[in-house]
């Protein structure tokens, strides 16, 4: 693994190194997009659909709530906007690529398993009969009681594709990494109760929510192709959190695991020149010891001058402690 200098972890410094290191990971982000483009081109799976189950499928054909366009601002875009608030505040390049290379992750895998699904399942929307008849008059095969469209072969063929709700799961996989990466930074988890803390987390979940809920509404989804979406979405979604960051209710839960992993690295390094006598000797940080009162969960250290006093978010990430 290639030396990345700690320090001033900015997009100028560092930017250009971190994102060659991982330039495997961008390319495979790459191959899902074209992997996304051709599922959507290729034919669903025409699922037979005969004259007694138009009951179900008879509702309104009715214009999205939420069109397509949107759905990449919403899962993509705004959870975008979020992280690089953070890298203005705290700028930490290692924090802003690995972010957005979780919600990339994310929002795309999420997309290939929905439209692959969408494909193999070839499911009819609730609207399926005005798709399939815009005259209103049904044909069906007289053998088999299949139906015989006579609409628009690229309108039946969004017919088809009911379940999962695309809409959901996207909007899962984008606003449910947001709330992953909203509860670390603003350490949801530290045990203080702070109910505003919760409520912007639950704030990403719900507008999600809302999206899905739009498609039963506009009658493009069954509930059970919302269901499915948003939980695959939000599933996604947390398994790409983990894979770059560490559990919110973690101590560390603000940084992503390279970040320690180098500050781990240059702790040991630092250690051991400073073991060896034929080393340039590095002066160790004010703090000598710190020990932890377990009844109230406070970090305590004590100062060389004898001074005790706890110790603060901050002084923890920048290394102004040692174990």
């Amino acid at each position: 693994m290639p030396e990345i200098q700690l320090g001033a972890h900015t997009f100028r410094n560092q930017g250009v190194e971190v994102a060659r290191f991982y330039m495997h990971d961008w390319l495979i982000l790459f191959l899902l997009v074209v992997i996304d483009i051709v599922l959507n081109v290729i034919e669903p799976f025409h699922r037979f659909v005969g004259s007694d189950m138009m009951t179900d499928l008879r509702y309104p054909l009715k214009d999205n709530t939420i069109p397509f366009w949107a759905v990449p601002i919403i899962a993509i875009i705004l959870p975008l906007l979020v992280i690089l608030v953070f890298y203005f505040i705290r700028k930490d390049v290692y924090d802003v690529h690995q972010a957005i290379l979780g919600l990339l992750y994310s929002v795309l895998i999420t997309s290939v398993l929905t439209d692959a699904i969408k494909d193999a399942v070839g499911r009819p929307r609730p609207d399926f009969f005005w798709r399939c008849f815009p005259d209103g008059k049904g044909v069906f095969d007289p053998i088999t009681s299949n139906v015989k469209c006579t609409g628009l072969k690229s309108v039946i063929k969004e017919g088809h594709k009911s379940f999962p709700s695309g809409h959901s799961s996207w909007s899962f996989a984008g606003l449910g990494f947001l709330a992953w990466y909203l509860s670390g930074k603003i350490k949801l988890f530290d045990r203080r109760g702070h109910v505003a803390k919760l409520c912007l987390v639950f704030l990403p979940l719900l507008m999600a929510a809302l999206v899905a809920v739009s498609r039963v509404d506009d009658y493009w989804h069954h509930w059970q192709d919302v269901f499915a979406g948003g939980l695959l979405g939000l599933t996604v979604a947390s398994i790409c959190y983990l894979q770059f960051f560490p559990p919110p209710y973690d101590i560390d839960g603000r940084m992503p695991h390279v970040h320690l992993q180098r500050l781990a690295e240059q702790r040991t390094g630092t250690q051991s020149m400073s073991n060896n006598p034929g080393c340039l000797t590095i002066r160790q940080p004010e703090v000598d010891s710190m020990y932890v009162q377990p009844e109230h969960g406070i970090a305590v250290s004590e100062h060389s001058a004898g001074e005790t006093g706890p110790i603060f978010d901050d002084d923890v990430e920048s290394g102004r402690w040692r174990h």
